[in-house]
């Protein structure tokens, strides 16, 4: 029989599409690229900023599931103790991926700012979900568990909601057939946007989508950034369709280049 660790964390709740090593772009940043319905108003020089800090963020986001990609074996190694995983050595190498890829060092973003506050609010809410989690990291005689990079984004996502509270969101969410988590699901501008345009055929691969809706009684700038299987991501969405992958749950048949994971981004107005 088959025996299975699952940490409190996985047990509240399904992890989304983007599991295992599924850090969407692990060891590179990719560039976001933003398209704005026809039918929504040019941008204003407030819309432009929102269009940059959108873009910062999902940078930000991946650049922390990379980390976690890259020091799974570790992570995972059962004979390890201390792990040197803590907030400050994981924020440290994500701001550096970050940095790499935008040239910009998000510390000397200007804390007043928009921008700068969001920016900072998510470092910290990484901070956080690593500190929380440090007992499971460095469990010995333990493999495989549980922490993985889609969990962690998860985490930190939910954490941002609660200290950008009113001023900005963020999920991973997916495909409707690739979700796993309830939370994940998408809501009804991010499944029109997915259907209508990150899966049509004529829409440039990871190229994003920007407009602004109404969500919640509220103006916001909303955008949704596609991401897509790779050749790591198919141990556990990969084939044959329903065996149950390491996490507990039925892979979904995808394939390399399937689009797997939105990352969903709202600041509101």
């Amino acid at each position: 029989m088959r025996t299975k660790f699952t940490p409190s964390y996985l047990r509240s709740g399904r992890h989304t599409a983007a599991a295992l090593l599924c850090a969407m772009g692990a060891g590179m940043v990719a560039s976001v690229v933003m398209s704005v319905a026809s039918n929504v108003p040019a941008f204003s020089k407030s819309a432009d900023d929102d269009v940059q800090i959108a873009k910062s963020l999902a940078t930000m986001l991946r650049a922390g599931r990379t980390v976690i990609s890259r020091h799974q074996d570790r992570i995972n190694d059962p004979s390890l103790g201390n792990k040197g995983l803590d907030s400050k050595a994981v924020l440290q190498e994500a701001v550096k991926i970050y940095q790499g890829g935008t040239g910009i060092d998000p510390h000397s973003i200007d804390a007043q700012s928009r921008h700068g506050k969001l920016i900072h609010l998510q470092m910290d809410s990484m901070a956080e979900v690593i500190d929380a989690h440090q007992q499971t990291i460095n469990r010995q005689g333990v493999g495989f568990k549980g922490f993985i990079p889609a969990v962690f984004g998860r985490l930190t996502n939910e954490a941002f909601g609660r200290r950008a509270s009113g001023i900005a969101e963020m999920k991973v969410t997916a495909p409707a057939t690739f979700i796993r988590n309830a939370k994940a699901k998408p809501d009804q501008w991010e499944s029109d946007v997915i259907r209508d345009q990150l899966q049509s055929a004529s829409w440039p691969k990871d190229q994003s989508y920007a407009a602004v809706a109404q969500i919640n009684g509220k103006s916001a700038h909303r955008t949704a950034v596609p991401e897509y299987y790779g050749h790591s991501c198919l141990t556990c969405h990969g084939s044959p369709k329903g065996e149950i992958d390491i996490t507990g749950y039925p892979k979904e048949g995808g394939h390399e280049g399937d689009l797997g994971g939105v990352i969903s981004i709202t600041l509101y107005r």
